[in-house]
């Protein structure tokens, strides 16, 4: 078996996790937004020096078998309202009040469409409809339109969406230079409810200029670099696909599904019955729930809190993370959700930010030192945090600078902790799975603040969600209405579907017969939405036919995943530490034991104040709680007694 390299682009860094077998390789590289690109292949240039001594891209991508990506640009695209000038054209039914109906929809509306829509008569016969077509495409160029969405509503909608495809394709060619892209909603979803199917188009469209460029050229520079087999996207259904069958709306939130991914098979492996995970990055903090060892998840998802047809693990993002501007509104401070990012980044970066972070604040906190920060790969400058922190939250408020740190940590412990409770309740069965870069900082205050008294760190917690990403198969789900409430209807509709999964599977360098196949039906009567398997190939009875059915057909080729290893609870031993650090906790300076991760064998434990630190991540252990080492790693908190 060859290496599976995972990478997870974020906002602000990206995190590169290599497979080899038991071994298991990663790093980090700063995000470079300007170009993508560079980051990626500075990130495997960089995860190269580290699994063979030097740098040597060539050999590292001549025996890896798969590459998988994540990336939050688009969803960065959208959450910013940075993308294409969209057009939007209904008939059939359908209508542009219904489509922007409830106030989410309005706004997204406002912000994507705007005043560009257009109306079709599909009663008109071929000659009118043509110069209707052509009349309203031209209309919304004009207006600004730089994409099209064509979107019409009941049961012929299809018919009539390929009617009109046919018309503009001989007035609109696109093989002409400047032609403007045209998109139909039924060949990005067979989805019966018109409004639903509308968005997850506009979606698309919107998010697709995001991606394309960007995606293209690193597989071609893979190409040239003789990889073994194409670019793989992570989607956010938690199953990867080339690039070329990949549409731009499955990667919406893609990143933290690697990471539910992971805490699905940390609850698996060591038998939490609720975990509850908290991704801390550098913008946001991702929360999800695995419940008996299952992501929590919807069969028809929201982006944001607008409904789409396709499904979406149920993460909140909550606006909070390592590199978010903290500052005041009056006299109370306020985190997020505004960040730095990466470029200029925090103050203490040096990169010319001068806004205050929760990352200034614990340098300034003595939690982080400059000389190990980041492995010792970016050197952090004190002063400048300091400058930063004086002049946005202590001058303003009348603080010292320590007590303006305590300040922002207890608001920023309070918004990440808010997060977790009103995501979920929480119970005595809820473990809390602290990772990213800035997940374990204070993870013992958040989760006190939370309610939480166990806490798992994992090893790769820095990397995690690149390394869930490796959790992840490759596969296909293809859907289509059923038309007629019978057998051979249903026959004949999964035969065409699996034609479709045949040819799918092909392209991405399978046979179907190597396939894991399930066929399913989703009944939905407007409100309400099931699905049964369907196993014999007849149909269930007691279905009423004045209800939406369709069939699915999802298709999967299993590949190699990580091994999970390590327990806790067995025989322990101290924990060793060869240093002291000197931090503020709650405004007080005290020397504390400083262990390093790399140091600690299998059972290692001790009892707060304490940190723990390893190349990417630090944590600040309270009084009051007990880690313990696993042979993996992987790292339990327990809260034993009160601080």
């Amino acid at each position: 078996m060859g290496k599976l390299i995972n990478i997870d682009n974020g906002g602000t860094l990206t995190d590169i996790c290599v497979i080899d077998g038991d071994s298991v390789y990663r790093t980090k590289t700063v995000t470079t937004p300007y170009d993508l690109s560079k980051c990626f292949f500075d990130g495997l240039k960089k995860v190269s020096k580290t699994i063979y001594g030097d740098e040597d891209l060539l050999s590292l991508l001549r025996s890896t078998d798969h590459i998988r990506y994540s990336t939050t640009q688009g969803t960065n695209a959208l959450v910013e309202r940075k993308g294409p000038r969209l057009g939007l054209i209904v008939g059939g039914g359908l209508t542009a009040a219904a489509v922007e109906q409830g106030s989410d929809e309005k706004d997204l509306f406002a912000a994507l469409i705007g005043t560009r829509v257009e109306s079709l008569d599909l009663k008109l016969d071929e000659a009118a409809l043509e110069t209707a077509a052509m009349r309203a495409v031209n209309t919304l160029a004009a207006a600004g339109a730089n994409r099209v969405v064509i979107a019409f509503g009941g049961v012929d909608r299809s018919a009539a969406e390929q009617r009109v495809k046919r018309i503009l394709l001989r007035k609109f060619p696109p093989h002409l230079l400047g032609a403007l892209p045209i998109l139909f909603s039924h060949e990005v979803v067979e989805d019966e409810n018109d409004v639903r199917r509308s968005w997850t188009a506009l979606f698309n469209a919107f998010l697709h200029p995001a991606m394309e460029r960007f995606l293209y050229n690193a597989e071609h520079m893979l190409r040239a670099n003789k990889t073994r087999n194409p670019l793989l996207i992570f989607r956010n259904d938690g199953l990867s696909a080339r690039v070329a069958k990949t549409s731009a709306s499955k990667t919406y939130s893609s990143g933290p599904r690697g990471g539910a991914e992971g805490a699905k098979a940390l609850a698996q492996h060591y038998g939490f019955k609720r975990l509850l995970s908290m991704d801390v990055g550098g913008t946001t903090t991702d929360i999800g729930l695995v419940e008996d060892g299952v992501v929590r998840a919807h069969a028809r998802g929201k982006i944001e809190n607008t409904n789409v047809s396709f499904p979406l693990c149920d993460v909140v993002s909550a606006g909070v993370g390592g590199s978010s501007i903290i500052k005041l509104d009056g006299k109370k401070i306020k985190v997020g959700p505004e960040s730095v990012g990466g470029a200029p980044g925090p103050a203490c970066f040096g990169l010319g930010g001068k806004e205050a972070t929760i990352t200034d604040a614990f340098l300034l906190q003595g939690l982080l030192d400059p000389a190990s920060y980041f492995g010792g790969e970016l050197k952090i400058d004190i002063e400048r945090a300091r400058a930063a922190i004086t002049e946005q939250i202590a001058k303003p408020l009348g603080l010292s600078v320590e007590a303006a740190t305590v300040a922002m940590e207890q608001a920023w412990v309070a918004k990440v902790a808010d997060g977790l409770q009103k995501f979920c309740k929480i119970d005595q069965d809820t473990t809390l799975a602290a990772f990213g870069g800035a997940g374990p900082f204070v993870v013992c205050k958040v989760a006190q603040a939370a309610g939480i008294s166990q806490v798992i760190i994992p090893g790769l917690a820095a990397v995690f969600s690149a390394f869930g990403i490796g959790f992840s198969d490759i596969g296909h789900q293809y859907d289509a209405p059923l038309q007629t409430l019978d057998d051979a209807t249903l026959k004949s509709t999964q035969d065409a579907l699996l034609l479709r999964a045949e040819r799918g599977m092909f392209a991405e360098g399978f046979k179907l017969g190597d396939c894991l196949i399930e066929k399913s039906l989703s009944i939905s009567d407007g409100d309400q939405e099931s699905s049964v398997v369907l196993a014999n190939g007849k149909l269930p009875t007691g279905l009423t036919a004045s209800h939406r059915h369709s069939v699915s057909v999802n298709v999967v080729k299993a590949i190699p995943h990580p091994h999970m290893s390590g327990k806790f609870g067995g025989k322990t031993q101290a924990a060793v530490s060869q240093a002291q650090r000197n931090i503020a906790v709650d405004g007080q300076r005290i020397d504390v034991p400083l262990y390093r991760a790399e140091d600690q064998q299998a059972g290692a434990t001790a009892v707060g104040p304490a940190v723990l630190e390893e190349a990417f991540f630090t944590c600040r252990i309270e009084a009051g709680w007990r880690f313990e080492f696993n042979a993996a790693g992987d790292i339990l908190l327990t809260h034993v007694a009160k601080a």
